[in-house]
């Protein structure tokens, strides 16, 4: 096929603002390279760290397969396939031959950092084979989209620090992280206790998965004993430490995923006292993004999405909704 010569996308603007405007294609894949027509993308709260910088927005993309080059062998024309925000590497570093990609030393590819031409708020990409993931069939493309960056966010951490059936697990926040985060750590196995600073979203985290519900400034007046194996905050605010820590285990841990520039600070004593450990968490490597998607499909877990047309206005009331609050969870643009 013949790959366009120009790409219809949105871009960030000085204003702030999501502009409709067109890049050059490419005329030519590489023989690991795959092109595929963007059908949805994600609405991400990283998406708008760089909505006034001059590039093509959005990490969280889905599409269809129209050509690959001749040495990709994972990949074939009319393949529903994703990317989410790490895209390669050198593929020689230490951390590229462990595949953590994010952390290349020489050349990484990632959202916002490189590659500013490209991004799922467009109706054309051409990414390497290692940057792409195959959608199970039984994932609609519009919910798909959210698991490429929300879905990977809270699965791998769960994983890795090791959440098994029976564990106690906090989950703050239940917006676009936190309504995935109960839904995987109810699949799981654990028992989920979800904690939010309104009663709106009660019902909804139960029927979702969570066995209990606290409101957080209730944490403190009423002392409950919830031994918590492991807190997982996926809101930008951050709690009263103090008051949490009270809640968790001996060897508990706590695992970050809400982005905030505001300062941890921890209460040292009862951190040493419980020997709790606090975990970082924000990329994952290929395989562990195929294991979020392959888990996902096995269990069924789907995030509540809102649809917008992949237009200026579309994007504009995606972020107005984002950034007020009110989206439930996740908006995704649809071309």
């Amino acid at each position: 096929m013949s790959l366009p010569s120009k790409v219809s996308v949105l871009k960030g603007s000085k204003e702030g603002v999501a502009v409709a405007a067109t890049v050059p294609g490419r005329t030519s894949l590489k023989s690991n390279e795959v092109a595929l027509r963007v059908t949805h993308s994600g609405v991400c709260g990283t998406d708008l760290h760089h909505i006034h910088d001059d590039m093509v927005l959005g990490h969280e993309g889905v599409g269809v397969v129209e050509a690959v080059g001749d040495a990709v062998t994972r990949f074939k024309a009319g393949d529903r396939v994703g990317f989410g925000y790490v895209k390669d590497g050198c593929g020689k570093c230490d951390h590229c031959l462990k595949h953590q990609y994010f952390y290349c030393k020489v050349a990484p590819v990632q959202y916002g950092a490189t590659s500013h031409d490209q991004g799922s708020w467009s109706d054309f990409a051409v990414w390497t084979e290692t940057a792409l993931h195959k959608i199970p069939d039984n994932i609609p493309s519009g919910e798909a989209a959210p698991f490429l960056c929300a879905g990977l966010t809270v699965f791998t951490p769960m994983v890795k620090y090791g959440i098994k059936p029976g564990h106690r697990v906090g989950i703050l926040g239940i917006g676009g992280l936190g309504h995935l985060a109960i839904q995987f750590a109810r699949a799981l196995g654990a028992h989920i206790t979800v904690f939010s600073t309104s009663t709106s979203k009660k019902e909804e985290a139960l029927k979702l998965g969570a066995s209990d519900f606290w409101l957080s400034q209730d944490v403190k007046t009423k002392k409950p004993e919830l031994k918590l194996d492991y807190l997982i905050t996926t809101a930008t605010r951050l709690p009263d430490w103090d008051v949490f820590m009270e809640q968790m285990e001996p060897f508990g841990q706590v695992i970050l995923l809400g982005l905030t520039t505001e300062p941890l600070n921890l209460p040292y004593l009862p951190i040493m006292l419980k020997e709790i450990s606090i975990h970082g968490a924000l990329t994952s490597t290929p395989e562990e993004f195929d294991a979020m998607l392959e888990f996902a499909s096995k269990h069924k877990i789907r995030p509540i999405i809102e649809e917008f047309p992949m237009t200026e206005e579309g994007a504009a009331a995606a972020i107005a909704k984002l950034n007020d609050g009110s989206i439930r969870y996740r908006g995704v643009l649809v071309s």
